[in-house]
């Protein structure tokens, strides 16, 4: 598995895998830091723009992150995937975190199983109820310095 920073050509592949609009993705791509992790049998050399996305095939890609920092604290604003490839983005936020002595904020929804088992297996605790979105019920998890 490789992780890197996402691309604008990315933004069908994440729009697929969030299940979110295009654009949406485009400009998360541009307002955030996003890290994408895919297949490491991909060829990072291979020419995407055969591809029917436009871009990076949502097949290659096993998961995203997106997160931006503020004051104190690193605040994970998306995370999808793999079981595997959300433990390894998640570490992003947390490198950079430490480096910079800030804390890491993480909202789970409460079916996001493989996400709460990756904040919890790096370290996050549980933090009280986070607010609603979509009318679905959220988890706060936090990792302090």
């Amino acid at each position: 598995m490789n992780v890197r920073d996402a691309l604008e050509a990315d933004a069908d592949a994440l729009a697929s895998i969030a299940d979110s609009p295009t654009d949406v993705m485009r400009n998360l791509v541009h307002d955030r830091t996003v890290r994408v992790a895919e297949d490491g049998s991909h060829d990072p050399n291979a020419d995407v723009s055969d591809s029917q996305y436009d871009g990076s095939d949502p097949e290659d890609l096993l998961g995203f992150i997106s997160f931006d920092a503020r004051e104190d604290t690193v605040h994970v604003t998306q995370l999808d995937g793999t079981s595997e490839a959300c433990k390894r983005l998640l570490a992003e936020p947390v490198r950079f975190a430490e480096r910079e002595s800030m804390a890491v904020e993480l909202l789970v929804s409460q079916d996001a199983d493989s996400i709460e088992a990756a904040a919890e297996e790096l370290g996050f605790r549980r933090r009280g109820r986070g607010p609603q979105f979509d009318g679905s019920p959220t988890v706060r998890f936090r990792l302090e310095p």
